[in-house]
């Protein structure tokens, strides 16, 4: 009896020694792929920087279209680390092939999830291609008139004349009307002046002719014109059509305005008021 006792106890201590050197062995042969899973994650994040900033550099010697610099460097930068990601998974011991499915899951549920935002994707993608604006143009979009400065994978962020920095997503833009003002390279600027009825007409449209060709924001190559624009009730509308280069646009719209409207003072045209003939009968 006293053997077959000795026996089993002697079995039951083989098994569980062999099991417990069964997980020492596994869990010592998942640390070694795990460090070395973070070391090659370490060592590739660095890796990508560096392969970016060396892209960078090459797209600033070739004179890279600013408005397609940053979405080609995100594009390549987000592509690297896929690649890391799925070559740190077979390091670890994961199989590349269901690492791969499991991204593609991941990725069709986040499309699902953020199905505008991939829309703001596509409108990015066809405003590189067509570019209907530039980095550095003045346009006006969705409301908002303001200077390119970055076309970015979901967003354009334009800089207005107040300072301010507006973030407009680009399915907002390529779904409304673009106004670009800079294409041309000037522009027009239509100003509206009222003088009263009576007024010499034509010596105020030369006193304003005189006032736009003396204005060194105002191109000389484009002769300006005054023309009657409407008559109302108690006026005649003037307006002014100046031509002008884009940077110049809002000194002539506020102080060409100025100029014109001392100067047709100082001739004596005074404001218009609103009138009404009444006529008596006898």
């Amino acid at each position: 009896m006293g053997l077959l006792i000795l026996d089993a106890a002697n079995s039951a201590t083989g098994s569980l020694s062999s099991f417990l050197n069964s997980i020492s062995s596994g869990i010592g042969d998942w640390g070694l792929k795990l460090i070395g899973g973070i070391a090659a994650l370490i060592i590739g994040l660095w890796l990508v920087r560096i392969i970016i900033k060396a892209v960078s550099k090459a797209f600033d010697r070739k004179e890279m279209d600013a408005s397609l610099r940053p979405f080609l460097i995100t594009l390549i930068a987000f592509s690297l680390k896929i690649l890391l990601f799925i070559s740190i998974a077979g390091i670890i011991g994961v199989p590349t092939a269901s690492f791969a499915a499991l991204i593609a899951g991941v990725g069709v549920a986040i499309g699902a999830a953020f199905n505008g935002s991939l829309g703001h994707l596509a409108s990015g993608v066809m405003i590189l291609i067509f570019k209907p604006f530039k980095v550095g143009d003045l346009i006006e979009v969705d409301g908002t008139l303001g200077t390119v400065k970055e076309i970015s994978v979901f967003v354009t962020i334009l800089e207005t004349f107040q300072n301010k920095t507006e973030i407009i997503p680009n399915g907002t833009i390529t779904d409304g009307k673009i106004t670009n003002i800079t294409a041309k390279g000037n522009l027009r600027v239509d100003m509206s002046f009222n003088i009263r009825y009576g007024s010499d007409i034509q010596k105020a449209q030369q006193i304003m002719i005189d006032v736009m060709k003396a204005d060194k924001n105002i191109m000389s190559s484009v002769e300006p014109t005054v023309v009657v624009n409407s008559l109302s009730d108690s006026s005649v509308e003037l307006l002014a059509l100046p031509y002008t280069e884009v940077d110049n646009y809002f000194d002539v719209y506020w102080g060409t305005r100025q100029s014109l409207l001392e100067a047709l003072g100082k001739a004596g045209y005074e404001a218009p008021f609103a009138q009404r003939v009444v006529t008596m009968k006898s």
